[in-house]
């Protein structure tokens, strides 16, 4: 998952750059008014489990390589900004400290891991969970839900980053520049490889942390008081719903 330097031009990795610079400045703010401060040690933790996680790479035809994030966790855990927030600071100490992942990769890398995983796994997490008890076993399986289908997008769109290179970048002969292989070829070396084997292990991670916090310490999860509110004044008004 994690594209080196080399494989993007200047025009992809310069726009992928000046996506996230805002996308960063705003997660910053909102995981610094928002988030509650018994999340705040998790949250270093979590940029520790993401960073932990992603060190066990395995190379993928194509030149990228193919592992579990943990980003759907997180998000789920602490909301898909905080994501952003450790999944960045992850990929930043990965990508100067051990070379996993290029600098002028950097921007694309976090968006694909940080932002694609987080809001793919977070949102599909809440639709398919509704509000159904936090200790649910349908909110487990939501979770694991969240967890394959983010890091399977988030694994094609880096297939699809990588693909365009030839087209976006090329001598007068038509020779690429950067990253030699198509989208015919990125695109299922990419998605086989997540699809069939990472993103169930991003599955499976996701689901059993997600069903040990939920029943050990349900009170870290993101909305988990909005949603016992919101549970709560149902219960206490059954015959007006819309009175809470």
């Amino acid at each position: 998952m994690h594209i080196p330097d080399g494989y993007l031009g200047p025009i992809t990795f310069i726009v992928m750059y000046i996506i996230m610079i805002p996308i960063w400045i705003y997660a910053g703010y909102k995981v610094q008014n928002y988030l509650r401060s018994r999340q705040i040690p998790y949250l270093a933790m979590a940029a520790a489990f993401t960073f932990v996680i992603m060190m066990f790479n395995v190379p993928i035809p194509g030149g990228s390589s193919g592992h579990a994030v943990g980003s759907a966790l997180v998000a789920i855990i602490l909301g898909p900004w905080a994501a952003v927030i450790t999944t960045s600071v992850a990929l930043l100490i990965q990508c100067l400290v051990f070379g996993d992942g290029g600098i002028t990769a950097f921007g694309a890398n976090c968006f694909n891991m940080g932002v694609v995983i987080p809001f793919v796994g977070y949102y599909t997490y809440k639709y398919i969970s509704g509000k159904t008890p936090i200790t649910s076993n349908l909110r487990i399986a939501a979770a694991a839900v969240a967890g394959w289908l983010g890091l399977s997008v988030a694994a094609g769109v880096a297939g699809f980053e990588m693909g365009i290179q030839p087209a976006l970048e090329h001598t007068a002969a038509g020779v690429p520049l950067y990253m030699p292989y198509g989208l015919n070829i990125t695109l299922p070396a990419m998605l086989i490889a997540h699809c069939c084997f990472f993103s169930i292990v991003e599955a499976l991670v996701t689901a059993v942390a997600f069903a040990y916090i939920a029943r050990s310490d349900p009170a870290i999860i993101f909305d988990y008081k909005k949603e016992e509110a919101s549970t709560a004044g149902t219960k206490k008004n059954p015959e007006n719903p819309q009175v809470s």
